[in-house]
């Protein structure tokens, strides 16, 4: 590698600086598993592997500078790398190194990544409650259209108005919160009579898609077509028997005690907690303090509290 490689303050040159250094890394992904295969995969972030290289310091203060090295482990504290463009601010987290001789001195070396300073910084704004109901409404509405169902598209029509005529929901009155949920309950009533209906249709055909003897073909044909249908409509209305269920679940945290009953689990991690908690695992961190852990497995038994309102801190303790 033809560079010079700084490290604090000490300079790395010639034989002391590797031919190569691995750089990158893996995105930290929380992955939930759900039946029938489909997954949820959210990325936590970047997760950068440590840079390390060997070389060897040779000449009168090769010792010197070999523990000099080592005093930035020591110490623990960051300390700003920089070679061929690149600039980070690391840890040394291991410096090992051999005295053949004081000329001529072998080491190791392996640095944390605090923080990536070539990259482009990115920041994500967290989701605000409001942006995220009204999200999930449209999102309702878009896959109310698809059922093809004049009562469900209505009610849907009539929720998602409701929910847009408010502008701020973190700061909204009890009254106005009952004012959405009203019309939300009438569309998962319509979907839930949709879903049975749809549900007895599949059940109740003798053969999919075969023709029964001794049955006008167009009879069958038609029976054959509903089934079809229900079997298209019910993937869509399970869908949006989730988005009103979790716009549900969002405005009950409106005025809300700051914190919910306790809950059991039995093994698993904070994030399928979180997930389940929220639907969003980067919020472990909210019940990891409020139950005073360090670690996200949980390895027996426990009961933990859940904080109804977690900060939007992106997984990062505060």
């Amino acid at each position: 590698m033809d560079t010079t490689l700084q490290l604090d303050s000490i300079t790395f040159q010639g034989f002391e600086i590797p031919e190569r250094i691995t750089l990158g890394g893996a995105q930290s992904l929380v992955t939930h598993k759900l039946p029938g295969g489909d997954r949820v995969v959210q990325a936590m972030g970047r997760d950068d592997d440590p840079i390390q290289w060997s070389g060897m310091f040779l000449g009168q203060d090769a010792l010197e500078r070999a523990r000099a090295v080592d005093s930035l482990r020591i110490k623990g504290q960051a300390v700003f790398l920089s070679f061929h463009g690149f600039f980070y601010s690391v840890v040394v987290q291991k410096f090992t190194y051999t005295d053949e001789a004081f000329y001529r001195i072998p080491y190791t070396l392996e640095l944390l990544v605090i923080e990536d300073l070539t990259q482009q910084s990115y920041s994500s704004q967290p989701v605000s409650m409001t942006d995220a109901i009204n999200e999930d409404s449209t999102a309702a509405v878009t896959a109310g259209a698809a059922v093809g169902d004049s009562p469900l598209s209505n009610a849907l029509a009539t929720m998602d108005s409701a929910i847009k005529s408010v502008s701020d929901f973190a700061k909204s009155a009890q009254s106005t919160i009952n004012s959405v949920l009203a019309p939300i309950a009438a569309v998962q009533q319509r979907v839930t009579s949709l879903i049975s209906s749809a549900s007895n249709t599949l059940s109740n055909v003798t053969t999919l898609g075969g023709i029964l003897p001794n049955n006008p073909i167009a009879q069958q044909a038609a029976k054959l077509s509903t089934q079809v249908t229900a079997a298209t409509q019910l993937p869509v209305l399970y869908n949006i028997q989730a988005l009103t269920g979790r716009i549900t679940t969002n405005l009950n945290l409106v005025n809300s005690p700051a914190v919910a009953a306790a809950q059991t689990v039995a093994g698993g991690t904070l994030f399928d907690v979180a997930a389940k908690a929220y639907g969003d695992a980067t919020k472990y961190v909210a019940i990891a303090q409020a139950n005073g852990l360090t670690e996200t497995n949980i390895s027996s038994l426990q009961t933990l509290t859940i904080p109804n309102s977690p900060p939007d801190n992106g997984g990062i303790p505060t």
